[in-house]
């Protein structure tokens, strides 16, 4: 079948595509910025890609008038507080006007369980696109999902930074809240086996794991599958916008992200609907067993995903291609440069920096920096790294975004997401002489930006210039 996957660059597309190639289906990838798509050129050859934008686009570009199938992967919930509610059914809507100009027969959505009368405005807005896809024309299939637990899943590394960082935790009351957490893999089998099932057609599904666990309970248990030792104290008095700070603070999540997070941790996200599981004969992971199938693609460097390479997981929302070339008027600079004698072995060290690698000199400084930017309200630090040694243009780097990773051109651009007074760029580039160019470009907002500019000037002095050294000629981190 000839399938349109959108959103085919966040947590659930870039898992589902391997699987559908995998059975022989032509797959065309709808992402807003074809250059943020993946730099597996295995999977690129394999695909076809169309930029599109669902908040501002109605009309189908030719190349997806024939298909029969279309995967609904949008959502906008880390992206604003406020609306994105609003967000989410407007490119819903749009989806639908478009869908009407093309031969799709199926559309399949994912959504969450919805079992209470009193939902969180997370849920609220994943029911309204419900209603609002179920008036399409074409026939709709809904899988309404609770935690998804895979490397690299926001509930998953949240509950992985709570029980990695604290061993002592004094929670609030949500903590002890049911859900029922399912495997990335049940939910990947779930989502291709309703491809073409007529007996699927016009019907929403609840799909979930086979353990009913509180949000102590998962952190237990996996600190135990961890072999760590924690304790919880549970308080009553902690309020959702406390709660939401204590998330911030402790996980790599934004404070957005955890404010609908912690909104949606007061509802219970439980089902004993089986109907799908028994059509499609599917085998449910247990909790504990999804953890570890979690760690092993986390130790073999496997981690296809991750929830916090979505723009929306900081401060960036702007399209990448505005911000890659570098504004050469109005700015301040602090530019660098080392002659390499191995440039192979350099551009490695290059494309390693940041997350566990650290950056190579004053790391503690960094740190700080981090811990400063946490405060202000930024993403800090916590992010770190998809993957130890691979970059693609789009995905976060501790507080940076990388706009650009060309390994022929032997150069790294990277934009500022932590809070500053202006905005920051951080270039590494090997010319064709075997010189290393490390460039730091700040455009200040006002006086304040120059004075920010010019404060941390002597702390840019030292650990620009160490960096570049350690880069160029390796050695001992610091």
């Amino acid at each position: 079948m000839r399938i349109l996957v959108t959103g085919a660059n966040g947590y659930i597309g870039m898992r589902l595509l391997p699987q559908l190639l995998e059975q022989g289906h032509e797959v065309i990838c709808a992402v807003r910025n074809k250059n943020r798509f993946t730099s597996n050129e295995e999977l690129k050859e394999k695909v076809e890609i169309v930029e599109l934008d669902f908040l501002k686009d109605h009309k189908a570009p030719e190349k997806i008038k024939d298909i029969d199938v279309a995967y609904y992967l949008i959502h906008s919930m880390t992206a604003s507080t406020k609306d994105f509610d609003k967000q989410e059914a407007e490119a819903a809507k749009n989806f639908n006007k478009m869908m009407a100009e093309t031969s799709v027969n199926q559309v399949i959505y994912l959504s969450g369980i919805i079992n209470e009368e009193k939902l969180s405005k997370h849920l609220k807005s994943r029911k309204a696109v419900e209603e609002i896809l179920y008036k399409g024309k074409f026939h709709l299939t809904v899988l309404r999902a609770a935690i998804i637990v895979g490397s690299g899943s926001s509930s998953f590394e949240i509950i992985r930074d709570l029980c990695e960082k604290l061993p002592v935790m004094v929670t609030p009351k949500w903590v002890k809240t049911k859900s029922q957490p399912i495997a990335i893999r049940n939910i990947i089998q779930f989502l291709t086996g309703v491809i073409g099932n007529e007996k699927c057609y016009d019907k929403s599904f609840d799909v979930g794991g086979p353990d009913v666990l509180t949000y102590q309970e998962m952190m237990e248990q996996y600190a135990e599958v961890r072999g760590l030792k924690i304790w919880i104290i549970g308080v009553p008095f902690m309020s959702p916008k406390l709660s939401s700070y204590w998330l911030y603070f402790v996980t790599s999540t934004s404070y957005k992200l955890a404010q609908n997070l912690v909104d949606s941790m007061s509802v219970e996200v439980i089902t004993s609907d089986t109907r799908l599981q028994e059509l499609l004969n599917i085998d449910l992971i247990p909790y504990k067993e999804a953890i570890k199938l979690a760690f092993y693609k986390i130790e073999q460097n496997e981690v296809i995903s991750s929830w916090k390479d979505s723009l929306s997981s900081g401060r960036f929302r702007k399209e990448l291609n505005k911000y890659v070339q570098i504004p050469k008027y109005g700015c301040l600079q602090d530019k660098k440069s080392v002659k390499v004698d191995d440039p192979e072995e350099t551009l490695e060290r290059v494309w390693a920096i940041g997350g566990l690698n650290g950056w190579y000199y004053g790391n503690w400084l960094w740190k700080v920096r981090g811990y400063l930017d946490k405060l202000a309200g930024g993403v800090g630090l916590r992010r770190g790294r998809t993957n130890p040694n691979k970059i693609n243009a789009g995905d976060s780097l501790d507080f940076w975004r990388v706009l650009l990773a060309d390994k022929e051109e032997k150069r790294l651009l990277l934009f500022a997401e932590m809070k500053v007074p202006g905005e920051a760029w951080l270039e590494f580039k090997i010319d064709d002489k075997n010189v290393l160019h490390q460039n730091a470009t700040f455009r200040p907002k006002g006086l304040l930006g120059r004075a920010y500019w010019y404060a941390m000037y002597p702390f840019h002095f030292f650990i620009f210039e160490g960096m570049i050294n350690r880069i160029a000629k390796g050695g001992k981190k610091t």
